[in-house]
């Protein structure tokens, strides 16, 4: 492959931004019919050195080279003009307009003389884009009704409709099941079939070994080197990406659980939640696991009071509570830290600062109910320490951290709180090792503190090694319980397809 003339190249790249040094120095090669993984852990500079290639930023310095000819990406409508499209992790769809008028927004066909948009076209080409990646979506279908996988799948057909030769896939499966990502890999060696390059961004080291030819790693904005797959080991991938050996992915920390501080009872919400009870002690981990659709999420929010229930009870500390809304869940110190965190637990345009004690302002007032600074910035200063959160100052634009970054703020926002019960759902979702194993350690310092976690994960590396106990959900109710020492992928996923 070393022989053959690199289809793309980015020599020396650098990109600063104020007060970040985003990239230094950093170097990309690809070659036609080759799928190269990006990796790092968050902030490592990944996203930031595709978006230079994409168009959105433009470089400090560097060269980009195509086929060997020096290019001035000046857009991202110049950069697809040179074949280069971007699937990013953060969803663009509209969830107003069919399948097909996804497909082809930005690329629609219009017909001559009445210059109206041909959807009898659009949609005869969105079932063929569909087929190719094994997605049988109504084309005719609003997005609004259709679920988060399939979104996803509808982003990978809008690529293949731009004649691309390099296409920069990034955490394309976050959301992906296990049928659908098969699908994607089919995709993807096809593509390489014809020719084309894939810049494949993932921190699922598993998929990586599956589908990619060589990996180009980074850190901390500078290139750390590039390596054929079939020349490393996951061990290796992990100590190029942070620096550092992990010896234990998933800490595991043994507290005795006596008390019991939660307990469900035949809770329903509709026909999502179908009467399922359970129970969580003091310093334990309950893990919940099932496949997309299971209702892990909708049981999460009923709990939480962003639901309202249809039925069931639910106790705290031996005594019955009324919660209706999550101002209900949180006096009762209940919290929960959701999925999707820039919609449900963000707000992009504030700063680190905000995000992190908007929960909490009432914690700092004086006694002329004014909010003591002093004391809020020193709390978020010893957030951003404990949890390593990678920011130039707490007053940085929550907006522009990594995504991992933004979850540690989203933890340290509800830890703040000192919660008795947290749920948290999808904890380490497009976070890298490094950052996955200081959540699992904040995770057991709450084991530790005597309170009790309910962790939803479609992890099942996760769901196995950090969890006490896992109950499984399939189509809205329990199916199955499974102790430590029963925690095998086989015994969850027996429950999980309802077996």
């Amino acid at each position: 492959m070393e022989d053959k003339k690199p289809l793309l190249e980015m020599v020396g790249i650098s990109k600063s931004f104020p007060g970040v040094k985003a990239l230094q120095d950093v170097n990309l090669k690809v070659h036609s019919g080759e799928v190269v993984a990006l990796l790092g852990e968050n902030g490592a500079g990944k996203s930031t050195l595709m978006k230079i290639l994409s168009g959105v930023y433009k470089k400090d310095e560097g060269k980009v080279l195509i086929e060997g000819n020096e290019v001035d990406i000046q857009g991202i409508k110049h950069a697809e003009s040179m074949g280069i499209t971007i699937i990013h992790q953060e969803l663009s769809v509209l969830p107003n307009l069919t399948v097909s008028e996804n497909i082809f927004l930005g690329n629609e066909k219009f017909d001559k003389g009445t210059r109206r948009i041909n959807k009898a076209w659009m949609r005869e080409r969105s079932l063929g884009f569909l087929e190719q990646i094994g997605c049988n979506i109504n084309p005719d279908t609003l997005v609004k009704d259709i679920n988060v996988g399939e979104m996803q799948m509808i982003e990978i057909a809008k690529a293949l409709t731009k004649n691309s030769g390099i296409i920069i896939m990034d955490e394309p499966t976050t959301a992906l099941t296990d049928v659908e990502t098969k699908n994607l890999f089919t995709v993807i060696r096809k593509l390489k079939e014809k020719g084309m390059a894939v810049i494949y961004i993932s921190h699922r080291l598993d998929e990586i070994f599956q589908i990619c030819d060589s990996i180009t790693v980074l850190r901390d904005g500078k290139y750390v080197g590039d390596v054929e797959t079939k020349s490393v080991t996951k061990d290796d991938l992990i100590t190029m990406m942070v620096g550092r050996k992990l010896e234990e992915q998933f800490p595991y920390k043994e507290v005795d659980k006596t008390k019991t501080l939660l307990k469900v009872d035949n809770i329903s919400l509709k026909d999502k939640v179908r009467n399922v009870s359970f129970e969580v002690k003091a310093g334990e981990i309950l893990g919940i696991a099932g496949l997309m659709g299971a209702g892990r999420t909708e049981l999460a929010k009923t709990i939480f009071g962003d639901y309202k229930k249809s039925s069931g009870e639910i106790c705290i500390d031996g005594q019955k509570v009324s919660i209706n809304s999550p101002k209900d869940a949180i006096s009762h110190g209940v919290c929960y830290l959701s999925e999707d965190r820039k919609k449900e637990g963000l707000i992009l345009g504030m700063s680190v600062r905000e995000n992190m004690t908007i929960s909490n302002l009432k914690s700092y007032e004086n006694s002329l109910k004014r909010i003591n600074k002093k004391a809020e910035k020193e709390e978020v200063d010893k957030y951003i320490k404990k949890l390593s959160v990678k920011t130039p100052h707490r007053e940085q634009l929550i907006k522009n951290l990594s995504g991992g970054n933004q979850q540690k703020v989203i933890l340290a926002k509800w830890l703040m709180l000192s919660p008795k019960i947290l749920i948290i759902d999808e904890p380490t979702k497009g976070i890298d090792v490094g950052a996955k194993k200081e959540i699992y350690e904040v995770l057991n310092e709450l084991k530790s503190a005597g309170k009790a976690v309910i962790m939803i994960s479609s992890d099942m590396a996760e769901i196995i090694g950090v969890s006490d106990r896992v109950i499984v959900m399939h189509e809205g109710k329990l199916t199955g319980e499974l102790k430590r020492d029963e925690l095998t992928q086989e015994n969850i996923m027996k429950y999980a397809v309802g077996i």
